[in-house]
């Protein structure tokens, strides 16, 4: 496993190396990243040379990187993808983080493996199947409750897998990996990296008699995730890594989102430090900031904590997929060219750039960027803002208009600085010896390194002052400022000495200390081992189901024969492969428009004089020309968004899987049963 039982791992997101060390640097435990290819990000990738420069740089602090290999691969991408992963263990890379089990059946490093959100954990039978296939973390659906999650470690073991969740960050509406929308739409395939987000756009929401339910709501499109309240209750439930989402993400919101989990979890780790289950962080060091997290601050779509406290009426937002901001205030006037605002905390400053924004008679988002703003009574809080744009074209903007600013440029500024400091602390022991000098550092973790200098007899002077040498050599040696490391205790009292009334020059201190230093970290590189990769139960576990449908995401022959070894009977080809293009489930999803929009049968229950007559009968929605029919499975209270692929597309994505085919040096032909075979094991086509 990846963690022992009591360590907790804040897991933060990187675009790309810069931004995963500001990760390490503000916090966190372990960084996921996209590496060159097959990662479910497609524009956030990076080379295996930057993404080890990012290793070099985590493994100072005990921190870990994962790199995301988490597309479903066609047969030709099967051997580029081994070698890849090859070359990233090669790295130092701790962990890969995968979706297509064809993984399995490669000749892969020995390195560890993560199951992707897009693996679609649910239930205590999938995760136990992928513990027991040697998946050593996994991440579950973002759509379970604390009394799912607690079922299903209850039914896998702690001490071989480890339990992830995504603590904060945007929300697919879908369970991950079974959203086809994009791939039917537009041949973009979101198991491939290239999702259109079609859970964004305004819909007309339509009933079966052709009446208007809502009007151009955007009633796919979920706030965004934060569960800064709910970190204890998911502790107690079992996770142990907390994934901040965020791989499209800019510097300022990886600083700050990871900023603000690491200061919760130090909190709960201090908290629980005397119970009788302590907890610990995964890494070394403390982080300080030179500024105050807060995720209002960056882009959000306002918050919600989703499924984990069970089903919610506030999930989604419909009115908007942009970000809202925090209200400041009101429009008292509007002159030529300018407005003016009474913010209703008289403290609050507005500054040049900021960005301001206000809903208009349609409940649009309209944005308002400052180009000027200007003080006119600190008493009243009341400002005049000069804006970019000429006030014509910002529509509806009247007075008693609430105003809210999605952009803080002061804040965003503080950002773009220096505004962490992570260090390690250490103790400092100094002897002298009949003809040397030795320092022996030793860290937190327990990691000792030690420096000599020759110190001839000949050249020692006694000191004056006894306690002033002391506090001279303590000075000395603290001066850890240019390093990852960090005196015990403030005063210097952490550096302890051994010698007799004499006076060490300033010269021999700094020279020992900076040897000891370079001694102590590499002392930590060679004592930090490699994650051990899980070994799989011999003889092959059965999956829990003999069939597989399009949803299993199975692309390649490697996948089909792993789900063959493990029992599997009928495996159907991934929606990618241009078999199913019928009306399908295009998308599945926890999240009910029935139920938002006060139209689910269970919420009439109650409601007198009703029962009975309110059935979950499907709707419509309709954005220009798509039409996506929406079905509600209410025993497991799912929704499916119904649609098949444009004739178009079919073709297009037909001609690119016949490219690709061919150009597979095998030549290997895609062949899958359409019914149960009888008595007969899975065969291929060849």
């Amino acid at each position: 496993m990846s963690l022992l039982p009591h360590q907790l791992e804040l897991l933060a997101p990187a675009r790309d190396a810069a931004i995963g060390i500001e990760a390490v640097n503000h916090g966190a435990d372990a960084v996921y990243i996209g590496g060159p290819g097959f990662g479910a990000r497609s524009s956030a990738d990076n080379s295996v040379e930057d993404i080890a420069r990012l290793v070099a740089h985590a493994h100072r602090f005990s921190s870990r990187i994962f790199v995301t290999l988490n597309t479903i691969l066609r047969d030709d991408e099967l051997e580029p993808a081994r070698q890849l992963a090859w070359q990233l263990y090669d790295a130092g890379v701790d962990a890969l983080i995968i979706q297509d089990m064809g993984l399995l059946e490669l000749d892969l490093p020995p390195i560890q493996l993560h199951a992707s959100t897009q693996c679609d954990i649910r239930s205590p039978e999938k995760a136990r199947f992928l513990q027991d296939v040697g998946l050593n973390q996994m991440v579950l659906a973002r759509e379970l409750t604390l009394e799912q999650i607690a079922a299903i470690r209850a039914a896998t073991d702690p001490t071989r897998s480890t339990l992830e969740f995504f603590v904060h960050g945007a929300l697919c509406v879908a369970y991950s990996g079974q959203c086809y929308i994009s791939a039917a739409h537009t041949g973009r395939s979101a198991n491939r990296g290239e999702c259109s987000q079609a859970c964004r756009l305004p819909y007309q929401v339509v009933d079966d008699k052709g009446r208007f339910v809502a009007h151009d709501k955007h009633v796919l499109s979920m706030k965004d995730n934060n569960q800064s309240a709910n970190l204890a209750a998911l502790v107690d439930a079992g996770i142990r890594s907390f994934k901040i989402e965020g791989r499209y993400k800019d510097m300022a919101y990886v600083k700050n989102i990871t900023a603000h989990y690491r200061k919760l979890l130090d909190e709960l780790i201090e908290e629980r430090q005397h119970g009788d289950n302590p907890l610990a962080r995964a890494s070394s060091g403390h982080t300080t900031f030179t500024f105050t997290p807060d995720p209002n601050q960056n882009f959000n779509r306002e918050f919600t904590d989703y499924f984990v406290n069970g089903r919610q009426d506030d999930i989604g937002a419909f009115d908007t997929p942009k970000n809202p901001g925090q209200s400041i205030g009101y429009v008292t006037q509007l002159g030529p060219n300018w407005v003016e605002l009474e913010l209703s905390h008289k403290t609050t400053e507005l500054h040049n750039g900021d960005g301001l924004c206000y809903y208009d008679l349609q409940k649009e988002l309209v944005g308002l960027a400052i180009n000027r703003a200007e003080l006119l009574s600190a008493r009243k809080g009341l400002w005049r803002v000069f804006p970019k744009d000429a006030l014509a074209t910002l529509k509806d903007l009247r007075k008693g208009v609430e105003v809210n600013r999605n952009r803080d440029l002061n804040w965003l500024r503080a950002l773009d600085k220096k505004s962490s400091d992570r260090r390690i602390s250490v103790w400092a022991h100094l002897q002298v010896l009949a003809d040397t000098v030795q320092l022996t550092l030793t860290d937190e973790d327990g990691h000792s390194a030690t420096a000599t200098t020759p110190w001839p007899k000949s050249e020692r002077q006694r000191a004056q002052d006894q306690a002033e040498a002391l506090a001279h050599i303590r000075s000395q040696l603290n001066r850890l400022g240019n390093t990852i490391f960090i005196a015990a205790c403030a005063d210097g009292s952490s550096a302890t000495a051994d010698f007799d009334h004499l006076f060490l020059p300033a010269s021999l201190l700094n020279h020992l200390r900076r040897d000891a230093v370079l001694a102590l970290e590499s002392a930590r590189a060679s004592a930090l081992p490699r994650l051990p990769r899980a070994q799989p139960i011999e003889p092959p576990v059965p999956y829990f189901e003999d069939a597989l449908s399009y949803l299993a995401n199975v692309f390649n022959r490697a996948a089909r024969t792993f789900y063959a070894r493990h029992g599997v009977k009928v495996i159907d080809a991934a929606y990618e492969s241009i078999e199913a293009t019928g009306k399908v489930s295009l998308m599945i999803t926890k999240h009910c428009v029935r139920f938002s929009l006060s139209l689910c049968p269970k919420q009439a229950k109650g409601v007198i004089g009703v029962q009975g007559q309110v059935r979950a009968e499907p709707l419509q929605l309709i954005n220009g020309k798509e039409k996506l029919t929406l079905r509600f499975d209410c025993k497991p209270c799912e929704m499916h968004v119904m649609g098949k692929m444009k004739p178009a597309v079919a073709k297009q994505s037909r001609a690119e899987l016949t490219t690709a085919r061919a150009q597979l040096a095998a030549g290997v032909s895609m062949t899958f049963y359409k019914t149960r075979p009888v008595d007969n094991p899975i065969e291929f086509g060849h």
